[in-house]
């Protein structure tokens, strides 16, 4: 393992290598000073659980550090990825009154004056004991945002308070920062506040290598209609914090937006050798276990979008064997309805590469109701396989066995951002229209695909979306093959973002399989200019895939080559 942390007196390893990272505090115990220090350093990277052990250890070496329980306080309670509605009633009722017994030790401990400013500012944050009181909770985001807002003016050179007060500001409507139609704020969401104060920040040497600045300015902008405008501020995080394995992979989040597809997949191969050390450290039964999810769920989709067939079902195959039953079945937080979902990528990544035999061979889950996404993923991967093969009696059996599963799952399992079952109802209608259309139903199958785009893009936003395969890949393809030219050039330069029809996050720039479709669309329109600037695009995107592209989509069977 990498360090440069020290080995502290009295411990008998190295510490994870978190940088040069320092916020000076008033404390006479310098092994108290590097454990506040790498708790905050945490408390920017989201791994929480390990910041409070931090911040617990500043406290056993220098019990009256009211900081360390400001940073206890902190870290325990909502955050950017966890709200309150997303606290199970058990770990609600724990962390809310954690916190607040903290701040309440706080106000009675040594602290500076800044120091007291966010101790007092946190209190709002947390302005009932009781957890069932939503409406208190809810109010103390836009409260504790208030007060970081008063503090960071009074303290503009302290880059940590002005990390702080971002934070604060974002956490007001967390992933709900811009309505990504207009482009414009979202209803109540302070984004403009928070990005002012980001925007100070970085045209100062501390801020372009604070990790909390860099990671906050990465999710401001992430879902705006400029999300290139953070590849700067991506760049600075690469490598800033090697061992925190969620600072390694939070440029791929402006990288994935800018068709950057092979940075991406390098950004969170880091990432995931981070969390490797750290699961080796502290075991996998953690919340984090979420974000090392989260790391291989990148590398799935960011290898798929650039046609790399292997790194793709390395990483679906790593990250569902680190999804085991005693992981899924902790019950606070709620670890399957938070995870369950990532089981099945591998189903997915099948089905862009048109594996159809390994698809059929794909057996359900023996739990249905532990599994029960997995269960409705794999019917619909199998369903599409035999569609695809012209095997309609097993597809349309395939297609009433995911309806079934379908049913099973509860409102409460989650992809990120988004239910499985909004998630599922695309595949609803990708699989009724891959039947259709094997049928020789098209104008059907057309509306089922029609459908499943319109439900794709709706979904709330979310780094990866919560469809892995863009809807508008097959679409296009069929269109191709039944001879709709025109209409499929439309669908690919949307999807593309060479055209302002869709919002900025729902652009996917460079992909090799929209750059397919669209220079064959373009050659046979007589649209030879365009051809050819768009095949200088596709032959160097097609460098990095490890198949043959032959169709944006593999279930269109009249495919064409690449180069003619």
């Amino acid at each position: 393992m990498s360090v440069t942390s020290p080995v502290l007196p009295g411990e008998t390893e190295p510490y994870y290598d978190l940088g040069s990272y320092h916020r000076p505090i008033d404390t006479p115990s310098p092994q108290a000073q590097v454990w506040f220090d790498r708790g905050l350093v945490w408390s920017y990277a989201f791994n929480h659980e390990e910041a409070i052990r931090c911040f617990e250890r500043a406290l056993d070496l220098d019990p009256d550090l009211a900081i360390a329980r400001w940073g206890i306080a902190y870290a325990i309670g909502p955050n950017y990825n966890k709200a309150w509605d997303a606290f199970d009633p058990a770990d609600l009722a724990a962390s809310l009154a954690r916190a607040r017994m903290e701040l309440g030790l706080a106000e009675r401990g040594r602290a500076s004056a800044v120091e007291r400013g966010l101790i007092e500012a946190l209190a709002a944050r947390f302005p009932t004991d009781d957890p069932q009181d939503t409406s208190a909770l809810r109010a103390g985001h836009t409260g504790y945002a208030d007060a970081m807002a008063r503090l960071a003016p009074v303290y503009p050179d302290d880059v940590d308070v002005q990390a702080l007060a971002a934070d604060a500001l974002l956490n007001v409507t967390a992933w709900a920062l811009w309505d990504t139609s207009t482009g414009e704020p979202a209803p109540g969401s302070r984004v403009i506040e928070a990005k002012r104060i980001l925007d100070d920040a970085l045209a100062t040497p501390a801020g372009r290598e604070h990790p909390g600045i860099l990671h906050l300015y990465l999710h401001t902008m992430e879902m705006s209609a400029t999300p290139q405008d953070a590849l700067p501020a991506a760049d600075l995080l690469r490598g800033l914090v090697p061992d925190a394995g969620h600072l390694e992979h939070m440029p791929s989040h402006i990288d994935v937006l800018c068709g950057h597809y092979r940075n991406s997949v390098v950004a969170n191969l880091s990432a995931v050798q981070a969390d490797r050390r750290f699961v080796e450290r502290e075991g996998p039964l953690n919340f984090y276990s979420l974000y090392r999810a989260h790391d291989l769920h990148f590398v799935v989709y960011s290898a798929m979008f650039e046609g790399n067939s292997q790194i793709a079902l390395q990483a679906a195959d790593e990250l569902a064997g680190q999804l085991t039953p005693e992981l899924l079945a902790i019950e606070s937080p709620p670890m399957a309805d938070w995870l369950e979902a990532f089981v099945p990528l591998r189903i997915h990544v099948l089905v862009r590469f048109g594996r159809w035999d390994d698809l059929i061979a794909e057996q359900p889950p023996a739990d249905t109701e532990l599994y029960c996404a997995t269960a409705a993923t794999i019917h619909y991967g199998r369903g599409v396989a035999h569609a695809s093969k012209g095997q309609l009696a097993q597809a349309r059996a395939e297609r009433d066995a995911f309806a079934a599963a379908y049913e099973r799952i509860p409102d409460t399992r989650y992809l990120f951002n988004n239910t499985c079952r909004d998630i599922l109802a695309i595949a609803a209608q990708m699989l009724d229209g891959e039947i259709a259309y094997r049928e020789g139903r098209f104008d059907e199958a057309f509306g089922h695909l029609r459908r499943a785009i319109e439900l794709d893009d709706a979904l709330p936003y979310d780094e990866p979306w919560g469809w892995m395969q863009p809807t508008r890949h097959a679409y296009g393809a069929l269109l191709l093959e039944q001879g709709h030219v025109e209409d499929a050039a439309a669908v690919y330069a949307a999807d593309l973002g060479l055209d302002p029809t869709l919002s900025r996050c729902c652009q996917h720039p460079g992909n090799v399989w929209s750059l397919h479709g669209y220079h064959e669309c373009l050659q046979r329109l007589g649209r030879t200019a365009e051809a050819a600037i768009i095949g200088q695009q596709l032959e160097l995107a097609l460098a990095r895939a490890d198949v043959p592209v032959l169709a944006s989509c593999a279930c269109r069977l009249e495919v064409t080559d690449p180069c003619c």
